[in-house]
């Protein structure tokens, strides 16, 4: 056998060596997958009701009554960039990055000064690449396995500790938001402070009867609200990551599908021809030796 048909085997075993490992990937993120977009759907029920809630009590009581309610202008603001811990996952990331840069020129275009706090280790090493931005905080590892209530709860008391201190005067979040397992929508949100519903013009504000005091239930549904809110964004960057993991590997199985066969189908004309070659060769050795 030549060194060229050796080398087109190597190269053939090699690629069915990753689209083996490319299936199994998929295979796993689909698992995962379906335990992220049953949580997710099964939050969002309970957070958008939660967020109409506060935004009724927002527009209701008295901002001065609930440093979470308190409108200020912005000077400094915190934006929380989420992402995954792992690659391999197409787009993913490189979305979420290239939005966040665009919303970091354009607030600084507007006089405002930009933090940032990371989730995930893409969200880390590529501001960290970029020492221009200034990064105050770093989480990672939230996403290797099952999202839990704890890491987003203690995130969302770790950001309205700041934000009650005054070193930021609002907090925006970017996430992935789950759509399919094929589609993700990159979202912009503000978080804090917390806005008030929209009403309709000419439609009266009813204020609430309160049971116990107004002040005694800011104090408590509010704080409640910011981490049900955390937790369901990263519910969805989970399951969007899972999503646009299983899709990356379903086209980088297929890609290899189509490359062994190509490599398949140029290694037998190779054999072929070095076959017939070889047959030529012993013919005209044999009509050499006759003559």
């Amino acid at each position: 056998m030549s060194a060229n048909l050796r080398d087109m085997r190597r190269k053939i075993a090699s690629i069915q060596s990753t689209q083996k490992i490319t299936n199994t990937m998929k295979l796993v993120a689909a698992a995962k997958l379906r335990r992220a977009q049953n949580d997710i759907l099964l939050m969002r029920p309970y957070a958008y009701k939660m967020h109409e809630m506060a935004s009724s009590l927002a527009l209701r009581a008295n901002p001065e009554m609930h440093p979470l309610l308190t409108q200020k202008e912005e000077g400094r603001v915190l934006l929380v960039v989420v992402t995954s811990d792992r690659g391999l996952c197409g787009a993913f990331n490189a979305n979420i990055l290239r939005k966040a840069e665009e919303f970091i020129l354009e607030k600084e275009e507007g006089g405002r000064e930009v933090f940032i706090l990371t989730i995930g280790r893409k969200a880390r090493d590529h501001f960290k690449r970029r020492p221009q931005y200034k990064v105050v905080r770093s989480f990672t590892d939230f996403f290797l396995k099952r999202v839990e209530y704890e890491q987003a709860a203690t995130t969302a008391e770790l950001i309205t500790s700041e934000f009650v201190q005054g070193k930021y005067d609002a907090v925006y979040v970017i996430y992935n938001e789950f759509k399919s397992a094929i589609r993700q929508d990159v979202i912009v949100d503000r978080l804090l402070p917390i806005e008030p519903m929209e009403v309709r013009e000419g439609e009266p504000t009813v204020d609430f009867i309160y049971e116990p005091s107004p002040q005694e239930i800011l104090n408590d549904l509010l704080p409640l609200h910011f981490k049900t809110q955390v937790y369901r964004v990263f519910l969805e960057s989970y399951a969007s990551e899972q999503g646009a993991r299983m899709t990356a590997m379903d086209n980088a199985t297929k890609n290899a599908e189509e490359l062994i066969r190509d490599l398949t189908l140029q290694y037998n004309k190779a054999r072929q021809a070095s076959i017939t070659k070889e047959i030529l060769e012993v013919v005209a050795g044999a009509e050499a030796l006759k003559g």
